[in-house]
């Protein structure tokens, strides 16, 4: 029976760099997790396995690296933008490259006053802490022409002790849930937005300011919103980035709803007023939804680990 080739793509996935730059006694930490992956005239490369138009993975690894210190890592989007438009351009046979990114942010660690410092100490600008809040993340997509850069974060964790309900729901003989008028909402933030930057004429976006502050728009409309249900933060959340940030077309988030669930303490005669809970880890409700600029299409995926 005969048989086509599809789509297909190669590099090398997950290669850690860590780039320190010195100024003077001030150190700076950029921590990425790059992932390259190549496409375009490749059908020998199965089908005979003749390698002339591959360029080995080893390679692009070493590309990184290189990278890394040749241009320095200003930002992830830059980096990756820096890559894909190297692989694209130097290499006939490759049509498109497609580069993710996870950033790992570390921030220094302040120190004692000069009275309790250790001998010898002067003013400490080389030690970090690694930031746990989220990880930071983007994918840069380059076909020789066109950008698509599509940024975003994920295990973002955050909590409302009150300011939401949910109640008015649909009732059949399997609900057991009670209304809510005052509950717990919380979620791991898995989020991607998409830059409306899509070529070299265009002007480009300044990525770190960018992401501080989609994610303090994000972070406020979360605060802010009196929920009704996690649809409609999730809404708002998107809604606050859109209506803020102009270089962001699309929106995208998966929230799942970490539940709390009240702990019945009339056992041991005592009343829980809101305040002792259970936290369940799973199962979980899974809120998905995409938030656009009026009169855009959607690009990004709906299921966000096709990423």
């Amino acid at each position: 029976m005969p048989t086509i080739l599809g789509q297909n793509q190669y590099g090398k996935a997950e290669n850690r760099v860590v780039k320190i730059t010195r100024d003077g006694d001030t150190h700076h930490i950029k921590d990425l997790n790059v992932s390259v992956a190549l496409s375009g005239d490749l059908e020998e490369v199965h089908l005979s396995g003749s390698n002339a138009h591959c360029l080995p993975t080893d390679t692009t690894k070493n590309t990184v690296y290189a990278f890394a210190k040749e241009y320095g890592i200003e930002s992830a989007e830059q980096f990756g933008i820096h890559l894909a438009r190297h692989f694209v351009t130097s290499q006939e046979p490759i049509h498109r490259a497609r580069i993710r990114i996870e950033e790992y942010a570390w921030e220094r660690i302040e120190t004692s006053d000069a009275n309790s410092r250790f001998i010898g100490s002067d003013e400490v600008k080389h030690s970090f802490v690694r930031k746990g809040q989220e990880t930071r993340l983007t994918e840069i997509t380059y076909d020789g022409e066109r950008w698509q850069v599509i940024s975003g974060l994920k295990d973002l964790v955050v909590m409302n002790s009150t300011n939401s309900e949910f109640w008015g729901y649909i009732k059949d003989k399997y609900t057991t849930l009670k209304e809510a008028y005052d509950r717990i909402l919380a979620t791991e933030v898995s989020g991607r937005w998409r830059f409306n930057w899509t070529d070299d004429d265009q002007r480009m976006p300044n990525w770190e300011r960018s992401y501080e502050q989609v994610k303090k728009h994000m972070l406020h409309a979360f605060a802010e919103t009196y929920s009704l249900s996690l649809q409609q933060t999730l809404y708002q959340m998107g809604s606050r980035i859109i209506n803020n940030r102009s270089e962001i077309d699309e929106v995208r988030f998966s929230l799942p709803n970490k539940h709390h669930f009240l702990v019945d303490l009339e056992p041991f005669g005592l009343k829980n007023d809101n305040e002792v809970y259970y936290a369940a880890d799973r199962p979980y409700g899974l809120i998905e939804a995409t938030v656009l600029r009026d009169g855009v299409e959607p690009a990004i995926p709906v299921d966000l680990t096709n990423l």
